[in-house]
Parts: structure tokens; sequence; C-alpha cells
């Protein structure tokens, strides 16, 4: 039996690249056909927009599989025909009409004073602060990369409302990260709750659980993909 495609879509903060270590887990167990979409951060229309193309150029059945912001990105463009299954990795999961910052006002991370904007209203995690706030369970050095490499959003992007959330109409799957700085785990356990997903499961993680776990990542990923086929 082929295997679908699986689409990775990065939150704020990271680009493609934060997917790396579970890139190389997913072939371990046969995935061939995989894509790491680079999202421009600029605001929810033009994320969705570019995970639509990459999404439509595929011919067959598509996972997707979004991180943090991500989740929104996948909650918005999952809605495509060819989009079998939806996996939400430490994500937004946002409703009709709610926004990944009226949710993370409900219960802000223990990281929110870590987040500051520049000049020209992109926001950034202080650098030296990236390491304790989004990936503590990761190495110091791996910590140093991602805060330089960090892919900074517009900040106007955290107030863009879902229209029809995709988790509505596609099997879905959650991943908690339990000790999470970034996103609150009270609010990722109130929205996979109520997405009704085929599967949560809960990992003792920082943000970056792609990163720190990402053979249970893929395991997940598997699953839809299995599940759906």
């Amino acid at each position: 039996m082929s295997k679908p495609a699986v689409v990775l879509v990065h939150g704020f903060w990271g680009g493609a690249a934060h997917w790396a270590k579970a890139i190389v887990e997913l072939k371990r167990l046969g995935y061939n056909d995989l894509h790491a979409v680079e999202n421009p951060l600029t605001s929810l229309a033009d994320d969705v927009e570019r995970t639509r193309k990459m999404v439509a150029q595929i011919n067959g059945p598509v996972v997707l599989v979004g991180h943090s912001y991500g989740g929104a990105v996948i909650t918005e463009a999952g809605n495509l025909p060819n989009v079998a299954a939806l996996v939400y990795i430490a994500a937004f999961a946002p409703d009709a009409g709610e926004s990944p910052g009226g949710i993370t006002q409900q219960h802000p991370p223990a990281a929110v004073a870590n987040i500051a904007p520049d000049s020209d209203g992109y926001l950034w995690v202080i650098p030296d602060k990236f390491h304790e706030s989004f990936c503590q369970d990761l190495t110091a050095d791996e910590g140093l990369v991602m805060a330089v490499t960090q892919k900074a959003p517009l900040g106007s992007t955290f107030g863009d409302n879902i229209s029809d959330p995709a988790w509505k109409h596609k099997p879905c799957w959650y991943q908690i990260s339990s000790q999470d700085r970034m996103i609150a785990p009270e609010n990722q356990q109130r929205m996979s709750a109520r997405m009704n997903p085929r599967k949560t499961i809960t990992l003792e993680s920082s943000h970056a659980s792609l990163a720190s776990h990402p053979a249970e990542i893929a395991a997940l990923i598997d699953e839809a993909a299995k599940a759906t086929a």
C-alpha cells in the first residue's frame, strides 16, 4: 500500500528546518513524499495561500501537519479535497472567529514576557531567552541555532481569525506538550478536547516537541496516515 504525502507546516519563530529530525524519522518509516512549506509569517492569509499551493501541487492524499501557529494554518488550509488527515503538534486549533492571539490571552504562556516587537512590527523571542522559552529540552547549542535563525512573525498575524475550521470536517490527531512555555498546556488541552481527535498524546516536552521527540511525532503522523489510507 502506497503511503500518502506528508506536508509539514512550521509555526512562529521557526522555519521549515524545524522539522529536520522528524523528516529523518518519517523517511525511516518509509515516507518518501515529504514536503515542508516555508511560510512568510506575514498574515494568516499569506501563510494559508502558500500552504494551499503546496498541497494543491500534490496528486493524491496528503497528511497535513502543523506545529504551533502552523496549526492555525492547517485549520484554515485543510479543507482542500486531497487533505486526508490533520495532525496538530503543540499547535493552535482555533474555532471559527478565533485567532491564536485571542486563545493565548485566555492562558498566557510562561514565556510571554520573553517576546518583544521590533520597530517594524515583527515579534521576536529575546535571543538569550530563546532556549529556556522555546526548546528547554534541547541542547544549548541547538537552542542557540534556533534563536539566531528564528523567523519572526508580523505581530498582526496573531490576531487573524479562522473562517471554517478544517478539524470540524477532517479526522485529526493532537500532541500536547506538558512543559510548553510558548502555548500554555491548558490551552492545548482545551483545543484538543473540543476537536474530538482520533487520538491525543501528551509528551513531557517543551514547545519544540518536533525536535526533542521526533520519533514520537513521526509515529503519530504515521498513525494518522494509516488510519486514513
